[in-house]
């Protein structure tokens, strides 16, 4: 029977990383996956394109990861995203930088991201076996000894890699696999909940439809508490839909959503759209006042053309009985006022999101307090690690899918000399990368402006195997968990 070093579970980009940098360390790797092919969701990332990085400073991505962002700060305080574009550069992987430093193949092809990752692992001698159910991993005196698959096989090893991700978008393989495994472990599933997922309403405006399909760009987009306090704002593009509000801005808010409708016990939350985000009512107001002076015999309507969305105008004129024929002269401050008010404050109610199983991002997982955080190796038992999205740590999504990896060092441990050996992970690889926001393209959303997002992938992993040294090397390397 066939023991190996490593076994990493979930053939993702947690899991392709991993399993590369493993078997470079000289380990004897497996690699399983339920699934009939690895790498499906990084194949269709990014509208099938692979935003690999972007050029953002470390305090911006922090700033991206509400689901305990803190628990990263030590890799992001140890690689920068230079180094994640040497690393595709070193794989063959043609790079280009397109608006708000995104950073794409040359090809615009996610395909060519997944072909060059899998020949790596090919090329390093790790072993793959695809449409294969992990059952559960075994322990002896707290210690992995064994993982057992559905059909009884038995592989031995003493560390496991659970990287099998959340338990959104379920039809391309997320289903939660890993928080029994981890249970059985004794670690703490903290309560899952969806996050970067459409907000629902039951407004009148949205059971009739009459916005549906209406698309906003650059608006703010505010949750309220029961009191009107502001919990919190996000700038961007949403859309309205046929049960309530989708886009970038709305999946940012929709785990405040979730967390107020909860904490505050109530069955809505107030929402509010703000078109003008960068203008003051005042400096609109006087535009408009402006505007009726320059053509005082135009009507209402022509004269507001071009200043907001006809299908939201049209909505604001018979939601507060405007007379749209009247001259512009005639028009009343007060009416320019409720104009201005309208565009500015418009209020609404949500009641929930849609199902975990339909969010790009999983909340929630297995609790970090339970996870060494330099190392995500297990509190609880020997040889176990966690990586990736199967953690409670979350980031939001946007405009550009940024899988970014930052290796944070290597340290060999030689037991027969019983001495350390230490070295700069920078000398021996540059960057591990792969995506968790491949899941967006395969969601049921998939409207014009969802093409294109912000995705930071980002988390840590540390894996016991043998070294060439014939040591043991403990190798930290920052995995993913979804930002921005």
């Amino acid at each position: 029977m066939k023991e190996y070093d490593v076994i990493v579970i979930g053939g993702g980009p947690s899991g392709l990383m991993a399993s590369i940098a493993a078997a470079e360390h000289g380990a004897t790797v497996l690699l399983l996956d339920k699934g009939n092919k690895l790498g499906r969701k990084l194949a269709i990332s990014g509208g099938g394109r692979c935003n690999v990085t972007n050029r953002m400073e470390i305090q911006d991505l922090i700033a991206h990861i509400p689901g305990n962002g803190r628990f990263m700060h030590s890799p992001f305080s140890v690689f920068n995203n230079e180094n994640i574009i040497q690393f595709f550069e070193g794989l063959g992987i043609q790079l280009k930088e397109e608006d708000r430093g995104r950073m794409f193949p040359v090809n615009d092809k996610a395909t060519t991201v997944v072909e060059h990752l899998l020949q790596q692992v090919r090329k390093l001698g790790v072993e793959i076996r695809t449409n294969t159910t992990v059952k559960t991993i075994n322990y002896v005196q707290d210690a992995v000894s064994e993982v057992i698959l559905n059909h009884g096989e038995v592989l031995p090893t003493t560390c496991v890699i659970v990287a099998t991700g959340g338990k959104s978008v379920p039809h391309t393989g997320s289903t939660g696999d890993g928080y029994p495994w981890a249970e059985k472990a004794g670690h703490t599933i903290t309560e899952l909940y969806p996050t970067e997922v459409p907000i629902t309403s039951n407004e009148g405006f949205i059971r009739e439809k009459t916005l549906q399909g209406l698309s906003l760009r650059e608006i703010e987009l505010t949750v309220f508490n029961p009191k009107g306090k502001k919990i919190k704002t996000h700038e961007g593009d949403m859309i309205f839909t046929h049960f309530g509000i989708s886009g970038p801005a709305a999946l940012r808010c929709s785990q405040y959503v979730v967390k107020a409708l909860k904490k505050f016990q109530t069955n809505t939350i107030t929402m509010e759209i703000d078109l003008f985000p960068q203008q003051s009512d005042e400096v609109l107001f006087q535009q408009l006042l402006s505007k009726t002076k320059a053509e005082p015999k135009k009507s209402l309507k022509n004269l507001l053309k071009g200043f907001a969305p006809e299908r939201f105008l049209l909505f604001l004129f018979e939601k507060e009985k405007v007379d749209t024929q009247a001259p512009a002269s005639t028009v009343p401050h007060d009416t320019l006022r409720t104009i201005i008010a309208f565009c500015k404050h418009f209020t609404f109610t949500v009641n929930g999101t849609l199902s975990i199983e339909k969010a790009f991002v999983t909340g929630g997982g297995v609790s970090i307090k339970e996870i060494e955080p330099k190392t995500m190796h297990s509190k609880k038992k020997s040889g176990l690690y966690f990586c990736g999205e199967v953690l409670d740590i979350h980031g939001y999504t946007g405009a550009t899918t940024l899988p970014l990896l930052f290796p944070q060092g290597i340290q060999l441990e030689n037991p027969q000399q019983n001495k350390r050996l230490s070295t700069d992970l920078q000398t021996i690889l540059i960057n591990r990368l792969g995506s968790i926001n491949d899941r967006l393209d395969a969601c049921p959303i998939r409207a014009p402006l969802l093409s294109g997002r912000h995705f930071f992938l980002l988390a840590i992993t540390n894996y016991p195997l043998f070294s060439p040294f014939q040591g043991k090397a403990n190798i930290q390397l920052a995995h993913f968990v979804p930002l921005l």
